[in-house]
Formats: C-alpha cells, sequence, structure tokens
C-alpha cells in the first residue's frame, strides 16, 4: 500500500523532478507503480456484476418449456431446431438444461 500512495503522490511530478529526488526506488519504477495502480483501479470497475455466463431470457426459457409440454415425443435437440428455425439462437445445451431444470425428460423414449 505504501508504493500506491507514493505513486499516487509522485505521478504528476515532471521525470526530471523525479531524478533529481533521493528516493529509494528508481523514478521509471514510480511511475509504474502508478500504471499498474490506475490498471487494478480500472480493471475493478470494469468487472461485470455478476460473474458466469448470463441468464437465458426468460421468454425463452418459457418457450422451451411450452414446445416440451406441448410436443412430449421431442427431446431437446428436436425442440433446438425448432428455435433455430424460428430465429432463436441458443445452444443445445442450453435447452437440455432448461428441461433438466424443470424436471422434464430431456431425451424422452421415441413412440412407435
Amino acid at each position: 500500500m505504501t508504493a500506491a500512495f507514493l505513486a499516487a503522490l509522485l505521478h504528476r511530478l515532471p521525470a526530471t523532478t523525479l531524478h533529481r529526488l533521493r528516493l529509494p526506488v528508481r523514478p521509471d519504477t514510480v511511475l509504474r507503480w502508478h500504471r499498474d495502480l490506475l490498471a487494478r483501479r480500472h480493471a475493478t470497475r470494469s468487472r461485470p456484476q455478476r460473474p458466469g455466463r448470463p441468464r437465458t431470457i426468460r421468454s425463452i426459457r418459457l418457450l422451451v418449456l411450452r414446445l416440451a409440454r406441448e410436443n412430449p415425443t421431442w427431446g431437446y435437440r428436436r425442440i433446438h431446431g425448432e428455435l433455430l428455425v424460428l430465429g432463436i439462437k441458443i445452444a443445445a445445451s442450453t435447452a437440455r438444461q432448461i428441461l433438466k431444470n424443470a424436471g422434464i425428460d430431456a431425451a424422452p423414449e421415441q413412440q412407435g
């Protein structure tokens, strides 16, 4: 923390003035500390609020479940294909996970 404080204090001084000061470290080191301080600050502010993949939109989840209820012989791959025909792009594994979370068999036995 001392390095960050020193870097924050000294970063505005011209390089020639920094070279004339008797510092326990080289002026280039102080400037590097300041760059690192700014980079860490930017990285912290830029971090997403919720880690991980964003949730699937609720309307898409409801549509997957509706297709599964109305077509009990369809598996997750068929539902995925129908969504693609409708222009809804989600992964087949997403459709499978939605069905699994709802307690619906993702790959039902074929009739006949």
